[in-house]
């Protein structure tokens, strides 16, 4: 079911999935030459992370262009509030080419953000962030990650303990405004300008399981490690936001625990992308009006884009 069915709104779809399900060749098929794809993955925004972030090779971005790729360096920072508001101006200008927006990736909370907007969080008082920064930095990222599980228990659960604009910026609304950042609800109806059909994509977790698996092995066939090597030559470090991905961060949790080898690097990458697709269908499966199909199942998928959006089969 479509979230709105006001016909006179912009028709969005809306296709998503967990890691390594196959949106990608499924995006192609279903939408070239009919449509555009507006990227909800956090880390393909960043240019250089190609292999690592399972970006489309440039023949398919060619048939099917896509929108919010490879448009920040590794050092910047890219939130849902970024995401939203590029992703609005995606959407308007490829509906006013006569073509269908298509909103896909494996981000699950831009999804739900998309849908809904922002929570209202007051502004915080500044010097607060500077404040918590140079704590980090005598105290060590470990101090504010229990504080954050004592202040908000919550958010603490949905962030990695490595997560160090994450941990900050919690702390920085608890403290600021004396809530815990997992009390601000998202707003409860959705926004007003868009219609969104909702489609899903699903396996069997052992399917899932083994594609993820091949796919690990594909990237380092492909060549990870040189990408890896090269952003380090470019200045990455673990504490940049393009650094917390999967594909990246394992490099660099193996640094720092003074093991490595290409194998190590592999078995921690397959075990964190099999942990992030269990998170990916659990925050998934709270979307509302989700319609899910299984990838092969490309005709009843297509006959229900082409009845959203007002075409005969």
């Amino acid at each position: 079911m479509s979230t709105n069915t006001n016909r006179s709104l912009i028709p969005v779809v809306c296709l998503f999935g967990p890691t390594a399900v196959g949106k990608t060749g499924l995006l192609e098929q279903l939408f070239a030459g009919s449509g555009e794809v507006i990227s909800a993955d956090s880390m393909q925004v960043y240019r250089g992370m190609d292999i690592g972030t399972a970006k489309p090779d440039p023949e398919t971005l060619t048939r099917l262009p896509h929108h919010l790729i490879d448009i920040l360096d590794f050092t910047s920072q890219f939130n849902a509030g970024d995401f939203i508001r590029q992703a609005d101006q995606a959407v308007r200008d490829i509906h006013s080419r006569g073509l269908l927006p298509v909103i896909s990736g494996g981000t699950a909370f831009y999804f739900r953000n998309f849908l809904y907007g922002l929570p209202e969080i007051p502004v915080v008082p500044a010097g607060i962030r500077q404040e918590l920064t140079e704590r980090k930095d005598r105290e060590g990222l470990s101090s504010l990650w229990e504080e954050l599980g004592t202040a908000d228990p919550v958010t603490a659960g949905r962030i990695e303990p490595g997560d160090t604009t994450r941990i900050i910026r919690a702390l920085e609304v608890f403290l600021g405004t004396g809530r815990p950042l997992s009390s601000y609800s998202l707003p409860d109806k959705p926004r007003g300008e868009f219609r969104c059909l909702m489609l899903g994509l699903r396996r069997d977790r052992e399917e899932l399981y083994e594609r993820i698996n091949l796919r690990v092995e594909i990237m380092f066939r492909q060549g990870l490690v040189r990408e890896f090597l090269s952003l380090l030559r470019a200045g990455a470090r673990p504490e940049h936001p393009g650094m917390k991905g999967i594909g990246y961060s394992e490099f660099f949790y193996l640094f720092e625990n003074g093991c490595f080898t290409i194998e190590d690097v592999k078995d921690k990458i397959r075990q964190d992308s099999r942990r992030y697709a269990k998170r990916q269908m659990t925050f998934f499966r709270s979307l509302p009006g989700v319609e899910w199909y299984h990838p092969d199942d490309i005709q009843d998928i297509r006959r229900r884009i082409e009845s959203f959006a007002g075409k005969s089969s």
